[in-house]
C-alpha cells in the first residue's frame, strides 16, 4: 500500500505557506530532545543532542579557555540538527508567479539556497574574522595539527555537515524529479566530501577560507537564477556570476597549493599519527591537493561546457533572426484608381456625382 505525501497550506495574501506533514513526526521527535532537558535522566541525552561534545580545558597565561575536539558523540549532535533543518526546509513560502512546473522548482531549490548560503558566508566571515584567520594568513598551517577547536567552529562545522546531509532524503520529500537526482547527488557528495575531510583531517582553519570563496560564488548564481526567473531579459548578473567563477577556481586552487603543498611541509612534525590527529604526510599531501584540484577541474570543465552550449544556442537564435530578416519582400501591387475619391465601391467626382454615365430615357 503506497503512502502518499501531503501538504497543508495556508494562504497570505498573495503568498502561501506551504508545510509538508513528514515534517510533524519530525517536530514530534525534535520536541521529545526538548522536553527531555526537563528530567534529570533524561537531560544528560538532551545535551549530547544539543551541545557540541569533547570540550577541554586548555590552560592560557591568564585564564583557561574551552576548546574541542571531534568524536563519535558528534553523530548525534548531526542527527539533531538534521532534524531541525528538515523541518526548516518543510515550512517555506511559495509566491504565485507564472512558471512552468521545471521552473517553479528550481525557483523554490535557489531559494532556499539563496538564504543558507548567504547566512553561511556571513557566519563563516563571522568566524574567520574573529578567530584572526585573515590577519594572520600563516595560521592555516603553523602550529598543525589543528586538533583543539573554539566552540564557533566547531558548531559552524557540525551545521554544515548536518543540512548537506538533510539534503539526501529532501531528494524523496521534495519529490525532486529523476533526472535531476544524479545532479543534485554530485552536488551534496562534493561538499559533504570536502566539508567532512577538512573535519576530520584537522584541516579545518583551510576549511573555513575555501567554503567562505565557495559559498560566496554560489550565493551570487542562485541570486542570478532568481532574478532570471523573474524577468528572463535579466542576466547582468549571470555575466557577473561567470567572472567571478573562474577568479574563485583559482583562488581555491592557489589557497590550497600554498597551504598543504607549501606551508604543511616546512611544519617540523610530519609524522602519521591519526590518535594525535597528524595526517602531515607526504601521500596525505598529494592525496589532498589531488582531491581539490580535480574537484576544481571538474566544476571548470562543466562550467566550461555550460557556457560553450549557451553561446550556441544564442549563435543559433541571432542567425535565426537574420535569415528571417534577409527574406526580401515582394513589393506591393499598386492599385490604379481613378481621378477623384471612393464611395461604396463608387468613383466620384469632386461635385460628388458619380464618374459613370447615366442613360438617357427616351421621350
Amino acid at each position: 500500500m503506497a503512502f502518499r505525501r501531503r501538504t497543508k497550506s495556508y494562504p497570505l495574501f498573495s503568498q502561501e505557506f506551504v508545510i509538508h506533514n513528514h515534517a510533524d513526526i519530525v517536530f514530534f521527535l525534535v520536541l521529545c530532545v526538548l522536553i527531555g532537558l526537563m528530567f534529570e535522566v533524561t537531560a544528560k541525552i538532551a545535551f549530547l543532542c544539543i551541545l557540541p561534545q569533547y570540550n577541554v580545558s586548555v590552560p592560557t597565561a591568564d585564564s583557561e579557555t574551552v576548546n574541542y575536539h571531534y568524536g563519535p558523540k558528534d553523530l548525534a549532535t548531526i542527527l539533531f540538527y538534521i532534524l531541525i533543518t528538515i523541518i526548516l526546509h518543510a515550512v517555506k513560502i511559495s509566491k504565485r508567479l507564472h512558471l512552468s512546473k521545471v521552473k517553479h522548482s528550481k525557483f523554490n531549490e535557489s531559494g532556499q539556497l539563496v538564504v543558507f548560503h548567504l547566512s553561511s558566508v556571513a557566519w563563516c566571515l563571522y568566524v574567520v574574522a574573529t578567530e584572526g584567520y585573515l590577519s594572520n594568513p600563516r595560521s592555516l598551517w603553523e602550529d598543525y595539527p589543528h586538533v583543539y577547536l573554539s566552540f564557533q567552529v566547531k558548531f559552524f562545522y557540525l551545521g554544515q555537515l548536518a543540512y548537506w546531509l538533510h539534503a539526501l532524503p529532501e531528494l524523496y520529500f521534495q519529490k525532486v524529479r529523476k533526472e535531476e537526482i544524479p545532479r543534485q547527488l554530485q552536488y551534496i557528495c562534493l561538499y559533504l566530501l570536502h566539508i567532512a575531510g577538512a573535519y576530520l583531517l584537522n584541516l579545518s582553519r583551510l576549511g573555513l577560507i575555501l567554503l567562505l570563496l565557495q559559498y560566496s560564488t554560489e550565493a551570487l548564481f542562485h541570486m542570478a537564477r532568481l532574478f532570471y526567473f523573474a524577468d528572463e531579459n535579466n542576466e547582468r548578473l549571470f555575466n557577473a556570476w561567470a567572472a567571478v567563477f573562474g577568479v574563485t577556481r583559482l583562488f581555491i586552487f592557489t589557497l590550497a597549493v600554498l597551504t598543504i603543498g607549501f606551508g604543511l611541509a616546512r611544519v617540523e612534525n610530519q609524522v602519521f599519527d591519526p590518535e594525535k590527529g597528524n595526517f602531515n604526510t607526504l601521500p596525505c599531501r598529494l592525496g589532498m591537493l589531488l582531491l581539490v584540484c580535480v574537484a576544481q577541474a571538474w566544476l571548470m570543465w562543466r562550467f566550461i561546457h555550460s557556457q560553450l552550449r549557451h553561446w550556441r544556442e544564442y549563435w543559433k537564435e541571432q542567425s535565426a533572426k537574420r535569415r528571417v530578416s534577409a527574406v526580401p519582400r515582394l513589393p506591393a501591387r499598386l492599385l490604379k484608381r481613378e481621378p477623384g475619391f471612393h464611395e461604396n465601391g463608387v468613383v466620384k467626382t469632386e461635385n460628388g456625382t458619380s464618374s459613370r454615365t447615366k442613360k438617357l430615357k427616351s421621350p
